[in-house]
């Protein structure tokens, strides 16, 4: 693997000119503040990876709208929320595949597709903000309590709990970092992440949680238990 750059974790707005590399799955929802694994086969994502390598190493990722498998091998439709996301390390195996980790920068909006002269889609897109409509601090503060203490329930204790999991839940993240881990993190349905991922509010996004926790009965009951890492399994495309 190539080595970090720290540099590669920061996200600087002013240099992003509005165009983005777009790199679309049927089955993942990529969100900011979380590390992904992808193993690059496809031709086509290879030269996207190589075009992203020479530049700023952003890709977004994206999701197929539904009917997507009638014409996977061409342009299918895309839905319109996505996650911009930095290449912070690579691997190029034997074979010219790839194996990288994407650390999710940005929620943004696809506006249009852009006519490409290259195998893989681009698009202009839109940077979205994450905001609070109140400056509740206190109400903010009961919902990442609540929230921290749901998700903690949910995962497993003891030795079989992720050390750098727990250490992030003990730290006083930003509520809105810790939606996205969560969102990222839990087993729910496609639609629910879905629009948790278009969701800027961060206390709505929050409240979104606690309500999928409280309907799925998660972290009350063992059969619903399961260990989630921080750094989830390769993805291929």
């Amino acid at each position: 693997m190539v080595p970090w750059n720290a540099e590669d974790l920061i996200f600087d707005e002013t240099r992003f000119k509005g165009t983005a590399r777009l790199f679309p799955l049927p089955d993942l929802i990529m969100f900011p503040h979380v590390m992904q694994p992808l193993h690059i086969f496809e031709p086509r994502y290879r030269d996207l990876l190589n075009d992203a390598l020479d530049s700023d190493g952003l890709i977004a990722m994206c999701m197929l709208a539904p009917g997507w498998e009638s014409d996977y091998e061409g342009n299918p439709t895309l839905l319109s929320h996505a996650c911009l996301g930095r290449v912070v390390t690579h691997q190029r195996t034997d074979n010219g595949e790839y194996n990288i980790l994407l650390l999710g920068m940005r929620r943004i909006r696809i506006e249009r597709e852009l006519p490409s002269p290259r195998t893989f889609r681009q698009a202009e897109v839109t940077l979205l903000d994450d905001f609070c409509k109140t400056s509740n601090d206190e109400k903010r503060s009961d919902l990442q309590a609540m929230l921290t203490r749901q998700f903690q329930e949910f995962l497993p204790q003891g030795k079989s709990m992720d050390g750098a999991l727990k250490e992030i839940l003990a730290t006083e993240i930003p509520l809105g970092v810790l939606t996205d881990l969560v969102s990222f993190a839990l087993p729910m349905e496609f639609q629910q992440k879905r629009d948790l991922l278009g969701e800027c509010d961060i206390d709505k996004r929050a409240t979104m949680l606690l309500s999928a926790l409280d309907a799925k009965g998660l972290g009350k009951s063992g059969r619903n238990r399961r260990f989630f890492n921080t750094l989830p399994p390769f993805s291929a495309n």
